[in-house]
């Protein structure tokens, strides 16, 4: 029986996007290396730039991290100053982490770089590709938000 015998009938799409973010970072990593910052780190950044100040929860689910990856990686980027978390006034069971002026400085240090680098990656895929493809992962993350949702309600 050869591996094309067996029942699975499609590409092995997670594994197809797995190996395409792989190469995505791999352009990035040089300059996360430079500013001795991980990519995880920097996904919390790059997030919390966007969105100024969110709970764990939220920054687990929009960077994809594990709950307790996450606290170890916040612990951390607290002992290197680049977040604070504080008390939620009405509840102060609930906490709000936001990035300190040392990130913000960091990350328009490195912005350039990051800017420098999409821009490379740009021209090794073309420009209309990226803006075709961006379109598709908002798409496809769209699609499946709703659909999941969907399906918890019933």
């Amino acid at each position: 029986m050869t591996a094309k015998s067996a029942s699975l009938q499609h590409r092995n799409l997670p594994l197809l996007l797995l190996q395409a973010r792989e190469h995505v970072i791999s352009h990035f990593r040089p300059v996360l290396r430079a500013h001795n910052i991980t990519e995880q780190q920097w996904r919390i950044v790059r997030v919390l730039i966007e969105r100024e100040a969110l709970e764990p929860r939220e920054i687990g689910e929009l960077c994809r991290l594990s709950s307790p990856s996450l606290a170890g990686i916040l612990a951390r980027m607290e002992e290197l100053g680049f977040v604070v978390r504080r008390r939620v006034e009405h509840d102060n069971r609930r906490v709000r982490v936001s990035l300190t002026a040392r990130s913000r400085a960091l990350a328009a240090r490195m912005a350039p770089q990051i800017n420098a680098t999409y821009r490379h990656i740009e021209e090794l895929i073309g420009s209309d590709f990226c803006e075709r493809f961006y379109k598709v992962l908002d798409q496809l993350v769209a699609t499946l938000e709703l659909r999941s949702a969907h399906d918890s309600e019933n």
